[in-house]
């Protein structure tokens, strides 16, 4: 028999991505929505904070095991910005579009060599067994890359058309979806997760 798990996200994407690595670990993910969970406060300033804080969010209104992440885009010329706030970064309403004017705007007005365009993605998975759960299994995954000024590539979402992955002089938005789900930051942090699930 399946054990539920909780996705403490509203991503439809996120819970396909969940559900295929999961479900041969006998793992049936749930989207919070589903079971009427309100999305959580994401006030922390680290990627491990506001994981934690939706993991136990998910966990206390449904009684579940949860699994939450949070993710965003680094650029260390920025101090590490946008960082949590990747997917606010212009604010609000919240928009691709003007996160990625500003995140370019921002860089180009500082930087002063080629490696000042250095950027990385994070994300940071949280699973909770209970509200309580003293022992997280916690999984991270950095893919790093640099931005460019000019977008390239339409698949993606977020700062995709701008994160260039000099090795394959591709971006992220230029990759087919198969291989940008081997190698971004959240299918490393998966594959972790998974192997630490397999223990459980």
């Amino acid at each position: 028999m399946s054990r539920r798990v909780v996705v403490a996200s509203n991503n439809a994407g996120k819970l396909r991505e969940f559900s295929a690595l999961l479900a041969p670990l006998g793992w049936q993910p749930l989207a919070q929505g589903e079971l009427g969970v309100s999305e959580a406060e994401e006030p922390w300033p680290t990627f491990l904070e506001n994981a934690l804080a939706k993991a136990r969010n998910a966990c206390a209104a449904t009684g579940l095991p949860a699994l939450a992440d949070d993710s965003g885009i680094s650029v260390p010329l920025l101090g590490g910005a946008p960082g949590v706030l990747s997917a606010r970064y212009a604010g609000e309403p919240r928009s691709d579009a003007r996160n990625n004017e500003k995140l370019i705007a921002s860089v180009a007005a500082r930087a002063r060599a080629e490696s000042d365009w250095d950027a990385f993605y994070v994300a940071v998975l949280v699973f909770m067994r209970s509200v309580d759960d003293p022992l997280p299994i916690i999984a991270q995954g950095i893919w790093r890359g640099r931005l460019v000024a000019a977008p390239a590539g339409e698949g993606g979402f977020g700062y995709d058309p701008h994160f260039l992955l000099p090795e394959l002089g591709l971006t992220a938005a230029q990759l087919p979806a198969e291989q940008k789900n081997r190698l971004s930051h959240r299918a490393q942090a998966l594959t972790t997760l998974v192997a630490a699930l397999g223990g459980v």
